[in-house]
């Protein structure tokens, strides 16, 4: 590899389409959240640059290690989050920018990447030798595997209709036969692509993990400082990049249109209010109530689109 394209790989990944580029996008939808949620509330809400300037104050503390810490494993837990969310964010909009850049196989490796955020999250929590951490980490690492099942009866039942796993062919596939979402099973597999999401970003009523009534934050409990910002921020892309995964793989592609273009934004707002709407109206669950609903009944219906997707329905 020559300078010119250890260049291009360091501004891909480091500036466009990968960390700065998603982490922007990503904190300034924080703050439709906060300006949804607030307007709903008859509050104002903050300004534009509220999540910036939170981060920036993060990013200037000094981060605290807890006493009986193992130092190693507390610290790194926020890259690994980091490191998760900018790899799978690159896929994702590899296949929104650049279709032709795929590789067999890259929706498989998004489902691991996607799931690094939490899996740091654990064992931030684990090594911080608090109780509120360890608490959370047992909870998270629960939650995790109650609704990575029902995530991958989603991503099976794509994999099912389109035959490839391969973000390019799933999306020519939609390109010639319609929208997944458009099909019985699509349908199904979208609702619980929804359900699987809302509980990846760790939103009510699944922020059962952290319950900052009960548990101060738990496995953030003992985070301050640029670690507690790279948690942050490492949420922030995931609810960009993760709706747009939605978008994709449900609705097809997106074309140099502008209709297609307005038509794509139009979904994802539409993602990202449901998501907002489903946070704001409810309370959180208890844990086992969250688990019984995702083995015996979200997971169920994934496992019913992925019968239907069996018999081309």
């Amino acid at each position: 590899m020559n300078i010119i394209d250890l260049s291009m790989a360091v501004v891909y990944t480091l500036i466009f389409p990968g960390f700065l580029f998603t982490a922007v996008i990503g904190l300034l939808l924080t703050w439709v959240d906060r300006k949804v949620t607030a307007v709903i509330q008859s509050r104002i809400g903050p300004p534009w640059f509220q999540p910036f300037a939170d981060i920036g104050k993060l990013l200037s503390k000094k981060m605290i290690l807890p006493r009986g810490a193992h130092t190693l494993a507390f610290v790194f837990a926020p890259f690994l989050s980091i490191i998760g969310a900018t790899m799978a964010a690159l896929i994702i909009f590899q296949a929104l920018f650049f279709p032709g850049r795929g590789y067999v196989g890259d929706l498989i490796v998004l489902v691991y990447l996607s799931a690094l955020p939490a899996i740091a999250l654990i064992i931030g929590g684990a090594a911080s030798r608090s109780p509120f951490g360890a608490i959370g980490a047992s909870r998270e690492m629960s939650m995790v595997l109650a609704y990575e099942v029902a995530f991958l009866t989603g991503i099976l039942t794509i994999i099912i209709k389109t035959n490839s796993i391969q973000f390019s062919s799933i999306l020519a596939y939609q390109a010639s036969h319609g929208a997944i979402a458009g099909t019985l099973s699509g349908l199904l597999a979208l609702v619980v692509f929804l359900f699987s999401l809302q509980a990846k970003l760790g939103f009510l009523p699944f922020d059962i993990s952290e319950a900052e009534t009960e548990l101060i934050g738990g496995p953030l409990a003992e985070y301050s400082g640029a670690g507690l910002a790279l948690f942050k921020i490492s949420r922030s892309m995931m609810f960009f990049f993760m709706p747009v995964l939605t978008v994709l793989v449900f609705f097809g592609p997106v074309h140099a249109t502008l209709l297609s273009i307005l038509g794509f934004i139009l979904k994802l707002l539409l993602v990202l209010v449901v998501l907002i709407v489903i946070k704001i109206t409810h309370a959180r669950l208890r844990l086992d109530q969250a688990l019984s609903l995702f083995w015996y009944r979200v997971s169920v219906i994934g496992l019913a689109a992925i019968i239907l997707a069996f018999f081309g329905l």
